[in-house]
């Protein structure tokens, strides 16, 4: 009886040590950035998002670790025409077009980006990694450089991790270029430079 009621409690134990190995792998986090474009004459661009994160760790060497992230985000954005030379003369319409794309405009974007990591860990509690990701987006206004629908995030990151108990805090300047890759009209994109602080929980 005492063997039958020692295995068991071994049985039960490797499940949850199995479990919680499992658990590991997985955390969840919130950021919050702002961005504004790069130095240009042709136009300006401010943003700020929110960014919910799933990270799954796939691989841990005695080195790096390499994770996959998911990032659902929400970008508010402030966008204004500045060189209405942009628009040409020979598109239809393009008198009219200047006015309405010098005005400065409210730009809203839906994005799922998936982003691949490589992170190094610095002692037990900090780490820097590279991040890079993509992801169908939906925006919902129109500009010169633009047509509003559906589109593409690409974004480049560099971060600072630290860590306590099961919290990573983050820090994590990026340059990000959108555009639609042809599907639209319009397509020149923007791209801005951007910073993110976030916090991230180890289930």
């Amino acid at each position: 009886m005492n063997k039958k009621l020692l295995y068991i409690l071994v049985f039960f134990f490797a499940i949850k040590m199995s479990a919680q190995d499992v658990k590991s792998k997985l955390a969840i986090g919130f950021n919050y950035g702002f961005g504004s474009e790069f130095n240009n004459k042709d136009y300006t661009f401010t943003n700020h998002f929110y960014k919910l994160q799933l990270y799954y760790k796939l691989k841990e060497t005695k080195h790096f670790q390499y994770e996959i992230l998911i990032q659902p985000e929400v970008n508010f954005g402030k966008h204004q025409l500045l060189n209405f030379y942009f628009v040409k003369p020979e598109e239809p319409d393009y008198i009219e077009k200047r006015e309405k794309y010098t005005q400065l405009k409210e730009v809203h974007e839906y994005v799922l980006n998936i982003g691949f990591l490589v992170r190094k860990t610095i002692g037990k509690k900090c780490s820097f990694y590279i991040l890079g990701s993509i992801g169908p987006m939906n925006t919902d206004t129109e500009t010169e450089r633009m047509s509003d629908g559906f589109a593409f995030a690409d974004v480049l990151a560099v971060g600072f991790s630290f860590n306590v108990n099961k919290f990573q805090f983050d820090l994590r300047p990026s340059v990000r270029h959108v555009s639609n890759a042809g599907l639209g009209s319009a397509n020149a994109g923007y791209n801005t430079k951007n910073i993110e602080v976030g916090i991230s929980y180890s289930l």
